[in-house]
């Protein structure tokens, strides 16, 4: 059987009309004759959307109790059963009741299109699982109904249902979405405009991704190896040469002139790992790449034109940027380069820009020579052995010992051969053989004093000791340079080691790492500079040496740690071969100035700790001292009826009370008595210490129990009022509220006051802390505190939102008991 197609309808949020689509399709569908079947599709009492089911064959769903309520959910067996060609399922990242059989709706769709059953559904950007984290920081909401991507990007068809968040937040304001009632909750929290954008842009996003995939997944399906232009991608070459800035921002102007441009920016390395490119000119154009929104990438290939066109080829590009080549004219005779190259070879689908600098025409320079390893004090002295030397012995065979014999002349001179490899390398060996053959051929070999050879066994005897000169030149030149290589390695190795043993100990300071980078490479001074930005001014985080760099450009070497580091040394030009271990110490040295840091804040944070523990101690003492007192004061001022003493004495009381309160959280000694009650039994006890005109009750009968301490409940609800009273404006009384919401119920205190800011939200619920004046009133700081404290001691929260209109609200959320279910109508919105 073959398995069905599933077609989703995602939405940027709810509302924007994916139930709605899915259902227009399904009648679109119907009229065309197709057997269309509604396994599941909840209105929420949307009268539109309710409208649109009529006409439509609804399948049957199945009953499911859970803790004292009834739900409905999708019944898979109805549905299998009926069979139909299509099957609309509603909210594809729906968590399932306990009880059914699969515990994800996505996994029921699964199931349906297993059956060979077609599947229309609908998903909201925000419930895609990769991007839950991204949501909450947009949101401040964590999604707890999640749906894998993989099971979305598997669909065979995607349809973005957009709508601009202006548009969303009108149908909001009329009631296409919520009830009256929960409109102002929602604009003012969710549905604010920065949410809706985001998480448009997420959609959006997603979507073009969704399309690059289908398109990259049909060309190379079908083998189309020719570009097509469905977005400008234009890929820049960088050399590593000074003139790339140009070019990238020259590309990026040309990808700003077409919706939806990309920039790409490649460098072509070979594969022998030798290049003549600067690290830290290709570490400033990647950093550039980035902050003009587009990518750097880094490939291997001998063929630079034919890599860098395979590349383009490969993303899909429109255009190639490359600069005018900085050789010379008579370096061309030695072929065409890479920029007429590639432009060459492609192909009409492909534009290739040639951007003018200011580096054209100026040379790429000499690559250095192998030999320039050895030292040049060395390669003369190999140079003077390998053409003097024969010379030399050929004197002295001549005057001084005629009758050697040619089998020892051929000796000898292989000698200076195998010393003038040991000394310069292989070129003065070669140049050693070739005078020594014919200083044989001259003088040792019959006839003398002439070229020609009339033996043919000496003719082989000279061939015979060309041959081996060479090849025993060869052999002791790379002795000489795996020897020198092995040291070098051997060098590193024990450097990295210490730099290794200093990670585990934890032992060197920064200025001993700067000193041991300084011996080592005989530098003369040595910094660790860095910047708190791009445009910021550089500070030395530490040095060593006289007269050590405030700026990475005046270092003769500079070595980049991250975005904003960099170690900088003067003294000498260091050869890039010992970049490798200077990068080592410079990453080291930032990991060095961390730790450093980290231990002073421990340090601080260790004074802190101990400082806090001392004023919690203290403050226990006081309100314990000061509440002793202050009872006898209010049992005597009251008999004698001085009101003005008592109220005084009772304010004073309710200070003391919220300081004891705040010890006991600091000090962990809250231990709640938790048990199933009543808010409107408790909120009303809890408005006592306000004006009876001030407060507008609102606490249904109906709503079901929560799991609280009734004490502790009842402090949280009278600091949380009292705070709201004081900030209101005197003709606007403060409103408390109650609803449920899932498994939760919620007591929101709203007032008319000034409102807080988003960046002081938090800052409210800190122990000392006041928001502007309270006119009417007095405290320290410390009734939301208390508040916040006790509600999370019950399981609960507490957090302020802005109230429409102006003001703020307080939001206290706890958890509902089990001992009792919410009336019909209240189940209804909670199974919604």
């Amino acid at each position: 059987m073959a398995r069905g197609k599933l077609r989703i309808y995602l939405g940027a949020a709810p509302g924007v009309g994916k139930t709605y689509a899915m259902l227009s399709e399904a009648h679109r569908r119907v009229e065309r004759g197709t057997d269309c079947v509604v396994a599941f599709v909840e209105h929420h009492g949307r009268p539109r959307t309710e409208v649109m089911l009529h006409g439509l064959e609804q399948s049957r769903r199945r009953e499911l109790e859970y803790r004292g309520t009834s739900f409905t959910e999708m019944d898979i067996d109805a549905v299998l059963a009926r069979g139909p060609q299509v099957a609309l399922v509603d909210e594809l990242a729906h968590t399932n009741i306990p009880g059914s059989r699969n515990s994800k709706r996505w996994q029921d769709v699964e199931e349906l299109l297993a059956a060979g059953i077609d599947v229309i559904s609908t998903v909201n950007i925000q419930h895609l699982e990769s991007l839950g984290d991204v949501v909450e920081s947009i949101t401040g909401v964590r999604q707890r109904e999640t749906v894998p991507d993989e099971v979305v990007r598997r669909a065979d068809q995607v349809e973005l249902v957009d709508m601009s968040p202006q548009a969303l937040r009108r149908r909001m304001a009329h009631g296409n979405i919520y009830k009256p009632d929960k409109v102002d909750a929602a604009l003012s929290n969710y549905f604010r405009p920065g949410n809706l954008t985001a998480l448009r842009e997420l959609a959006l996003l997603w979507v073009a991704d969704r399309v690059d995939e289908y398109l990259n997944a049909y060309r190379s399906e079908h083998e189309v190896s020719t570009i097509w232009g469905s977005r400008e991608r234009i890929v820049v070459g960088l050399t590593g040469g000074p003139e790339g800035r140009t070019l990238i921002r020259r590309a990026a102007r040309l990808a700003e002139k077409g919706a939806g441009g990309e920039v790409l920016a490649v460098y072509i390395a070979r594969s022998d790992g030798l290049t003549s490119s600067s690290p830290k000119e290709l570490a400033v154009q990647r950093g550039l790449v980035e902050d003009l929104g587009g990518t750097f990438h880094h490939v291997v290939g001998d063929d630079v034109p034919k890599a860098l066109l395979d590349f383009a080829r490969g993303v899909n590009a429109t255009q190639i940027v490359l600069g005018v080549s900085r050789r010379k004219s008579w370096q061309y005779v030695f072929g065409p380069g890479v920029g007429a190259t590639v432009a060459r070879d492609s192909g009409p689908d492909l534009d290739v820009h040639l951007i003018t600098h200011d580096e054209a025409g100026k040379g790429r320079g000499l690559p250095v020579a192998r030999g320039a390893r050895l030292g040049r004090s060395r390669i003369i002295r190999g140079w003077l052995v390998g053409v003097l030397g024969p010379v030399v012995l050929t004197l002295l065979l001549t005057h001084v010992a005629p009758e050697v014999g040619l089998a020892n002349d051929m000796l000898l001179y292989l000698s200076l051969t195998v010393a003038a490899a040991l000394l310069g390398g292989l070129l003065p060996a070669l140049a050693s053989a070739v005078v020594g053959s014919l200083l044989l051929n001259w003088y040792f070999t019959p006839p003398v004093h002439t070229l020609t050879i009339a033996d043919p066994k000496n003719m082989v005897a000279i061939a015979i000791f060309i041959g081996v000169a060479v090849s025993v030149a060869s052999v002791v030149d790379l002795a000489a340079r795996r020897t020198h290589q092995a040291a070098r390695l051997r060098a590193e190795s024990e450097i990295l080691s210490f730099l290794a043993g200093n990670v585990l100990r934890g032992e060197t300071s920064l200025e001993a790492l700067l000193e041991r980078v300084r011996e080592t490479f005989g530098m003369e001074s040595v910094a660790l500079l860095e910047r708190q930005s791009d445009v910021a001014p550089w500070t030395r985080a530490g040095s060593v040496g006289p007269r050590p760099c405030r700026n990475p450009e005046d270092a003769d070497v500079d070595m980049p740690v991250g975005d904003h580091m960099a170690l900088a040394l003067t003294g000498r030009v260091l050869p890039a071969e010992d970049r490798r271990v200077l990068a080592a110490f410079a990453a080291q040295s930032a990991v060095v100035l961390d730790r450093q840091r980290l231990r002073h804040e421990a340090g601080q944070a260790k004074e802190l700790a101990e400082g806090n523990r001392i004023r919690t101690a203290l403050l226990a003492a006081v309100s314990h001292d000061l509440r002793t007192p202050l009872a006898g004061i209010k049992a005597a001022v009251s008999s004698l009826l001085l009101e003005a003493i008592e109220e005084g004495a009772d304010r004073l009381d309710h200070l003391v009370g919220n300081l004891l309160d705040m010890s006991r959280l600091q000090t962990g000694t809250v231990t709640p008595l938790i048990r199933e009650i009543d808010l409107d039994e408790v909120v009303p006890m809890a408005l006592g210490g306000v004006p009876e005109d001030s407060v507008e009750l609102d606490v249904p009968e109906t709503l079901p129990m929560v799991s609280v301490d009734k004490g502790l409940l009842e402090r949280v609800v009278a600091n949380v009022v009292e705070n709201a009273v004081k900030y209101s404006r005197q003709d606007e009384p403060v409103l408390v509220s109650a609803s449920a919401i899932a498994d939760r119920v919620e007591l929101r205190v709203v007032d008319r006051g000034p409102g807080v800011p988003d960046e002081a939200k938090e800052r409210i619920f800190e122990p000392f802390q006041r928001y502007g004046d309270a006119p009417r009133g007095a405290g320290v700081g410390l009734g939301l505190a208390v508040a916040r404290g006790f509600a999370e001691a019950m399981g609960g929260t507490i957090n302020a939102e802005d109230t429409p209109g102006g003001g703020l609200t307080m939001v206290l959320s706890l958890r509902r008991a089990r001992g009792r279910n919410p009336e019909p109508g209240i189940a209804a919105a909670v199974a919604s």
